[in-house]
């Protein structure tokens, strides 16, 4: 995997919203944190743009993302923030000067899009993080935006966490993916669509319904992707929905229902995802998982 090179004091970090609309009061905080950290936020021309629900046309939020994708002198690009809005976007892209000039791409949620674009297409790591629309208001750094910033500079080396369920303890090594339940469904069949055997899976998934849940691990299952994997990561899986007759499984009930006849570790209730401990990973990277109920690590070789 290609890993863009990692940023210093005074390189330029593009801010894009690919998906749904922000406004400046929603990320300056954010944009003061990045300065903090000696970084130049650019904003993308149309990066407060409204139509409907999204961030302006497609063709404006695209006009963003590929004005920095061409930029070499911008080192990262971060999304403001997820909602929807990334796949109507990602086949307008041409990625040809963005390899010759690799750097970061940073988002979660709806950027999932880009994460499993980039790793199936373009074999380039990115990294799951927080989203400038998340960054603590009260400016004062938190376990997400410390983890995104290691990452950003290289020093991110490893999470320990305590674990709320662990499937199989033991120990795996593979290239770590994932990203949105939903989202990495909806890729299926795509030409953004991830190889998944030998590999350390992280998904996370936020207000769904639990029948939702199921019919996408049904169809991981039936596509022959949960069966090769390396390990599997859950990370937050919450605020999901029910029917008014009961689906009768919790989403970790229904993920073990799928997962039961394969052999390799599972880790529950890692701090990544649709909530507030969403520590950064990095996408495409050779890891290394050490499953323990008591304590769990994920170090990045």
């Amino acid at each position: 995997m290609i890993r863009p090179s990692y940023l210093k004091e005074g390189d330029q970090i593009g801010l894009v919203s690919p998906a749904s609309k922000i406004n400046i009061g929603e990320i300056k905080v954010a944009v003061r944190m990045l300065q903090n950290w000696g970084l130049e936020p650019v904003f993308g021309s149309h990066l407060f743009t409204q139509e409907n629900q999204f961030a302006g046309s497609d063709e404006q939020r695209a006009s963003d993302m590929q004005g920095f994708l061409n930029n070499p002198e911008i080192k990262a690009i971060i999304s403001t923030r997820g909602g929807y809005g990334s796949v109507r976007i990602i086949d307008r892209l041409n990625f040809d000067l963005f390899n010759r000039f690799p750097k970061w791409l940073i988002g979660y949620s709806d950027f999932t899009v880009f994460h499993s674009h980039l790793n199936a297409r373009l074999k380039t790591e990115s990294i799951h993080g927080t989203m400038p629309l998340n960054f603590p208001k009260d400016e004062k750094a938190n376990s997400s935006t410390e983890s995104l910033r290691n990452a950003l500079f290289g020093n991110l080396d490893a999470h320990t966490f305590r674990p709320t369920k662990v499937i199989r303890a033991g120990r795996a090594k593979g290239e770590l993916i994932g990203g949105n339940l939903s989202i990495l469904y909806s890729l299926m069949g795509s030409i953004s669509e991830m190889d998944f055997d030998g590999k350390i899976l992280f998904i996370e998934d936020l207000g769904e319904y639990l029948y939702h849940i199921d019919r996408m691990m049904m169809n991981l299952k039936r596509t022959g992707k949960l069966k090769n994997l390396a390990a599997l990561i859950v990370g937050g899986m919450n605020d999901m929905r029910d029917n008014k007759v009961s689906f009768g499984k919790t989403a970790e009930k229904i993920i073990l229902e799928h997962i039961e006849e394969y052999i390799y570790p599972v880790v529950f209730g890692f701090p990544a995802g649709h909530i507030a401990d969403n520590r950064a990973l990095i996408f495409g990277r050779e890891v290394s998982l050490m499953a323990n109920a008591e304590e769990s690590i994920l170090s990045f070789v």
